[in-house]
């Protein structure tokens, strides 16, 4: 059996390779290429051991040299940064490092304390396209949240009328609008005729045309021109932009939802309340397939960051906030958990009494995800739906008292 550390980086990595003993046998730094990739290769044949005993520490899975060596046998384990920062301060109070001396380190790891560690399982190529998209749609949300940010911007200096009319900035009909007449002085020519005409051209066939209308000519404070003027590209721009984004975004839901209706795990998550055609895919996408990997429902807690960090030593106690989670995925379970409150009345019930002792709504909100984290990990290893009435009598079973 060889243990191999790789330090990874852009564009070389440097590896090296243990023995069972501890020796190290092997040094060099590849390139990320194709080339490279095959030297690493070569290099493990020298020692004339199968890829499926070749063990080997690195600190990251989103990479393509990760997706070789798994489609090669290898046996990978990801190992946080955090903990390699642990295990380096117990062989060198310094600190002192170098990417030799990280591999080396991440070899010894798997070498002697595997055992902490997980072997990397690649999700199925579905589940991969689900958090793909899912990381798009967010993608475009920020993207679409900044712009229409700037867009206000400007028509709060320029075109007000804008605003009164249209509510909603990221709606199409707005957004067509707006790069067709960016400012007031171009709103103002149209006639009531041609604002109608303008919205069927646009799909738009809801009752209040005539009163956006009205709200379009209602007169309020004017710029001047030499600042309308400047702002008008800007305007025009901005709302072809958005367009296009929000265009996108909705394309991208609609992959997502065919993509989430075609796993065997749908119907669990999709029983969720309040997680809708966004969250329950992307709630899939973070559990992933490997039911291994998550044995207790803590494991899944820690890596959403939902639950707190505890150190305890002697009398005192220190209850702190995680900061070293996954991000996304804490994100995704405070939106489900927040969405579930006007969906679940237990929920409701739960954030209700919980915000009364809590520092603020996202606090509460996130010992709420904590709950859900926990009930949505039973499902998923026992591959059931959800089923409210069925949670409120086992919570009740729970809370009788115990017959002595």
């Amino acid at each position: 059996m060889l243990f191999f550390g790789i330090d990874w980086s852009c564009d070389h990595h440097d590896v090296c390779i243990r023995s069972e003993a501890g020796e190290c046998l092997s040094r060099l730094r590849i390139e990320h290429s194709a080339e490279g990739f095959r030297r690493l290769e070569a290099e493990r044949r020298k020692f004339a051991v199968p890829a499926h005993a070749c063990l080997v520490g690195i600190e990251t899975a989103y990479n393509l040299l990760v997706d070789y060596l798994v489609d090669l046998d290898y046996v990978v384990y990801i190992i946080a940064p955090k903990a390699t920062d642990g295990y380096r301060n117990r062989q060198r109070l310094s600190g002192a490092h170098d990417d030799a001396s990280d591999a080396a380190l991440l070899a010894d790891i798997v070498r002697t304390d595997r055992a902490s560690h997980r072997q990397w399982r690649a999700n199925a190529p579905l589940t991969q396209q689900i958090l793909g998209q899912v990381r798009l749609i967010e993608v475009l949300r920020q993207s679409i949240q900044r712009q229409t940010n700037q867009l206000r911007e400007a028509l709060v200096r320029t075109y007000p009328a804008a605003l009164d009319t249209f509510k909603d900035l990221n709606a199409q009909i707005a957004l067509h609008f707006l790069a067709a007449y960016p400012t007031a002085q171009e709103a103002a020519e149209l006639s009531g005729e041609q604002f109608a005409a303008f919205c069927r051209e646009h799909a738009y066939y809801r009752k209040d045309v005539a009163l956006r209308y009205a709200q379009l000519q209602n007169t309020v404070p004017t710029a001047h021109p030499a600042v309308v003027q400047a702002q008008r590209n800007q305007v025009r721009v901005l709302a072809q932009v958005l367009l296009g984004e929000v265009r996108y975004r909705l394309e991208a839901l609609t992959e997502l939802r065919s993509l989430f209706a075609q796993h065997p795990d749908a119907p669990i998550f999709d029983s969720l309340p309040g997680a809708g055609d966004l969250l329950a895919p992307a709630l899939l996408a973070k559990f992933g397939d490997d039911r291994t990997r998550f044995p207790v429902a803590a494991d899944v807690q820690a890596l959403a960051g939902t639950c707190p960090v505890t150190a305890r030593s002697g009398r005192v106690t220190d209850i702190r906030f995680r900061k070293g989670c996954d991000h996304e995925f804490r994100r995704i379970a405070q939106a489900f958990a927040l969405s579930s409150v006007g969906q679940s009345g237990w929920a409701q019930a739960s954030w209700q009494q919980v915000r009364q002792h809590s520092r603020s709504d996202s606090h509460a909100t996130r010992i709420l995800a904590n709950r859900w984290l926990a009930i949505i990990w039973k499902l998923w290893q026992t591959r059931c739906p959800y089923d409210e009435a069925y949670y409120l009598q086992q919570r009740s079973r729970r809370c009788q008292p115990k017959k002595v």
